[in-house]
């Protein structure tokens, strides 16, 4: 708030992933991401690119003793969802940034990739 008492959002400016003008939705990637026996947690944000404008980039934390390849895992995604919803890029993670009423935290994500960048 301000000293005029104006109330400003500054969080959740926007999660819905635009890819080549389509909108992709993290949440229903995150959701396909968790079916898959191996994965333990998952985040999705869009990660920028130059051709695209943003691609779907999810983040994977594996299960103990589990083992898998981005390969493996952006296949498991494509054989799932429209083309347009695929999973362009992936990290490995030890943990998922949440919050204490455990919402995953994307804008740290975001902040982080483009960081590296």
């Amino acid at each position: 708030m301000d000293e005029d008492g104006y109330l400003y959002v500054v969080d959740r400016i926007k999660e819905l992933i635009k890819y080549k003008g389509m909108q992709v939705a993290p949440a229903e990637l995150e959701g396909v991401l968790l079916t898959h026996p191996a994965i333990a947690d998952a985040a999705v944000i869009g990660a920028l690119d130059e051709e695209a404008g943003e691609v779907p980039k999810a983040f994977v934390v594996l299960k103990p003793g589990q083992t898998l390849s981005a390969e493996e895992v952006m296949t498991f995604v494509a054989e799932r969802v429209a083309p347009h919803k695929k999973i362009r890029r992936l990290d490995f993670v030890d943990t998922i940034p949440k919050s204490a009423s455990g919402k995953i935290l994307r804008r740290i994500l975001v902040q982080q990739e483009r960081e590296k960048n």
